[in-house]
């Protein structure tokens, strides 16, 4: 029988609350292992995804984290790398879908062992491995459920070291090691490329990467890219991975917006702060509030409103058009442009402080040109997506030479429209010839 580990008592008869992060998918073993923490006199948090858990552990600063071996959101092994880095002292226990697998070292190793242990009898793909119990393995061996398997000992290097050596029976046998197997699409999940980025090429799984990483944090981004190279694509994909995907994504194109129209847009207006302004409105940023604000084009934005936009994004503060008072709003900016902003800090036209406070973080899109091999997949997305309302379409071979042998200035949008024309030009025909491919009319 399984003995409890309990924390010893100090004179006063109380424990100082211990802190545990559980970051997981599955809300039953979340449950079932904060169940079991709470029994160890543990105040327990818990995290659906690596987005919530990195918001959590920020809020809480937690004495130990337990990491499922998949997060929904965010790729496993950089998370980890990451986290590591931010929050040294947090014992972290990282399931076996991560290269860095790992026991807990530190001194709430036997609690948080027991407490893993525990959970195994919940049916979930968290653990890939039992964990070290010393002299309970036989034990826990005993009543491990079906969906296990045995080995010979010959596991992988990073799983070796949190599975126990093998019980001997009384014969002297080697017994078996119950280990719980993961499905196999959750161990590759995570290195997957996100569904919004089409292409398999390394500059779009890089992409992809950056974008994991950098969604659960407040950090500001800069998308850099050519036109037509999906920015805003990336800055959705961003909102839709972070903690504020369930409040607004507000896009304002800089440069669609008349100047002297510009500052009221993005900061409101009082009624009567110019001619025609009947009422009060509220500007884009504020409208943002508690979500992610896009800024698309920024490298447009005129010289005297970046000033203005400097301050918000230094103290969170904005003044409406007529107003005296200040309002506080809580946004992450994000920002995308088609020039090279480090460029136009050197020629004066656009200013280096507020440069330098939105390109925290860069994400560059690739021009088509650039991951030409993913061609195809692009095409059968766009015919996919085309075909929503209709048979879908396919192309012949001569029409497939024909995008191949295009250098595509337009980029992916000029793909989308170049094949969205073809789909018209075929009518009912279900194939797409070389003659219904015409680039003289994109529109880009």
């Amino acid at each position: 029988m399984l003995s409890v580990p309990v924390p010893a008592l100090p004179q006063n008869g109380r424990v100082r609350p211990r802190t545990a992060l559980v970051a997981s998918a599955d809300r039953n073993f979340r449950q079932k292992l904060s169940h079991t923490l709470a029994g160890l006199r543990w105040q327990v948090r818990e995290a659906e995804g690596g987005a919530q858990a990195w918001t959590e552990a920020e809020i809480a600063l937690p004495e130990a984290m337990i990491v499922d071996s998949w997060l929904p959101d965010l790729e496993l092994d950089e998370f980890l790398k990451d986290f590591r880095q931010r929050f040294p002292l947090v014992d972290l226990v990282a399931a076996g879908g991560s290269s860095q697998f790992e026991s807990p070292r530190g001194p709430h190793r036997q609690e948080l062992l027991y407490a893993m242990r525990r959970c195994q009898d919940v049916d979930t793909a968290a653990w890939n491995a039992a964990p070290d119990m010393g002299d309970e393995r036989g034990a826990i061996a005993e009543t491990a459920h079906e969906n296990t398997w045995e080995t010979d000992g010959r596991l992988p290097a990073t799983i070796r070291e949190m599975v126990p050596a093998p019980a001997r029976t009384p014969a002297g046998k080697t017994g078996a090691i119950p280990i719980r197997v993961a499905p196999p699409e959750r161990a590759t999940a995570a290195t997957d490329r996100l569904p919004e980025l089409v292409g398999n090429a390394p500059c779009m799984i890089e992409v992809s990467r950056r974008v994991r990483l950098v969604a659960p944090r407040m950090t500001p981004v800069l998308i850099e890219g050519p036109t037509g190279s999906g920015k805003e694509l990336v800055a959705e994909a961003l909102h839709r991975l972070s903690l504020r995907s369930r409040k607004s994504f507000i896009v304002i194109n800089c440069a669609a917006i008349p100047e002297a129209l510009l500052e009221a847009e993005l900061f409101g207006h009082t009624r009567g702060a110019f001619t025609g302004a009947v009422q009060g409105r509220v500007g884009r940023i504020e409208a943002a509030d508690g979500g992610t604000l896009f800024l698309d084009e920024i490298g447009e934005l005129p010289l005297g409103l970046q000033s203005k936009l400097l301050r918000f994004v230094e103290c969170g503060e904005l003044q409406r058009v007529g107003d005296n008072e200040t309002v506080k709003v809580d946004v992450r900016i994000v920002a995308a442009t088609h020039r090279p902003l480090a460029q136009q800090t050197q020629a004066g036209t656009f200013r280096s402080d507020l440069y330098y406070r939105l390109a925290v973080f860069l994400i560059r899109t690739p021009a088509l040109a650039d991951h030409a091999p993913d061609l195809p997949l692009l095409v059968e997305h766009f015919l996919e997506k085309l075909g929503r309302d209709m048979p879908v379409k396919r192309l012949d071979a001569g029409a497939m030479a024909k995008l191949a042998a295009h250098d595509w200035p337009g980029n992916v949008r000029e793909l989308e429209h170049v094949l969205e024309r073809g789909v018209i030009l075929a009518g009912d025909e279900p194939v797409l010839t070389a003659r219904e491919i015409d680039f003289g009319l994109a529109v880009n």
